[in-house]
């Protein structure tokens, strides 16, 4: 028998189990696909759980097509298919609606992201830093960021202790009852070998710009704010501000330049606003990118940016066909 359970009851139920076993990022994307799943779901009066049956999520999805695009349509469809799963555990919904939850199909160049940072993007921009900004947290988590291809959860996750200043290095390591889980759990960590030159700059970083401080936990995190263990918002911004094609290059390419003075996109919370700027995951692309290029194996790339092959070739690198083309040539037998 089917118990009277609302959207929020079961929904809070859900998250709570995921909460033990997920990332903080993915608990973050479950935790706005269902909000607005039932958001909507009490706003168009089905306010029992017991109501919702394949015809009612067949009217959320067509309404979640009208308002983004198809592949976050679909990866909203399969938290809530995974959700109503659990909703029939729960006694909330009849048994078999799981079955009848049918995410949309995308084409495949719909899956694929093309943001990506350019190694000469990249270049110019870290030329920028070290000449204006040498040695500052931005400096510093734009470096590691290029030269790593890390997520934004890896870096966050280092503390003082994992940079190896002999090797030189950056020890990833997955500490999830601290705060810092990373994406993969441990199967993410590793240990991440770094250039002379670049490791020069966080040992000036941890010398002169790093405040002296302490997260939660008690840990030294290596990208730190004077109130700790920066947010990934603070890293965003920082990315989306330096990678503003004014910011390094001191002039605006678009052909509806604003005004400088009135261009909100020059201002911290709004740098993501400037049709130039990236988010870091266009730094993890742009790294992938340039290492495959400059010859450097798949495999070797994999492991050091931590995901698989097929990942690699389909969503991270970005090179053209004559780049690819060229990859190949010195392989390449006459027969």
């Amino acid at each position: 028998m089917l118990k009277e359970t609302t959207p929020a009851e079961a929904k809070d139920r859900y998250l709570r189990e995921k909460r033990t076993h997920v990332s903080q990022k993915t608990l973050h994307n479950y935790t706005a696909a269902l909000n607005a799943f039932a958001d909507w779901l009490v706003n168009n009066g089905y306010l029992d759980m017991r109501d919702v049956d394949s015809n009612v999520i067949e009217q959320y999805k067509d309404y979640r097509l009208q308002k983004v695009k198809p592949i976050t349509a679909r990866n909203d469809l399969w938290t809530i298919k995974g959700f109503i799963q659990a909703c029939e555990r729960y006694q909330a919904v009849s048994l078999g609606t799981y079955d009848l939850v049918q995410p949309p199909q995308v084409r495949p160049e719909d899956e694929i992201c093309d943001d990506v940072l350019t190694r000469e993007e990249a270049q110019a921009i870290l030329e920028h830093l070290e000449k204006f900004e040498y040695a500052s947290l931005r400096h510093v988590i734009v470096l590691i960021l290029w030269k790593t291809g890390m997520r934004i959860g890896g870096l966050r996750a280092l503390d003082v202790g994992d940079f190896d200043g002999d090797r030189p290095a950056l020890e990833v390591r997955h500490r999830p009852e601290q705060g810092t889980p990373l994406k993969r759990r441990l199967n993410s960590e590793r240990d991440v070998l770094l250039t002379d030159s670049a490791s020069d700059v966080i040992l000036d970083y941890l010398d002169t710009s790093r405040p002296s401080v302490t997260d939660d936990y008690g840990r030294k995190p290596l990208i730190a704010t004077d109130h700790g263990r920066a947010a990934r918002t603070t890293i965003t911004r920082h990315v989306y501000g330096s990678t503003r094609p004014c910011f390094y290059s001191n002039s605006c390419p678009f052909d509806d330049k604003p005004d400088p003075e009135n261009c909100e996109a020059t201002s911290w919370n709004m740098a993501s606003k400037c049709p130039g700027s990236v988010s870091p995951h266009a730094l993890r692309r742009g790294y992938v990118t340039a290492a495959r290029n400059a010859g450097q194996p798949k495999e070797i790339t994999s492991e050091r940016v931590n995901m698989s092959g097929k990942i690699l070739e389909k969503h991270y690198d970005k090179g053209t066909h004559d780049e690819k083309a060229e990859r190949r040539k010195e392989f390449l037998k006459d027969i």
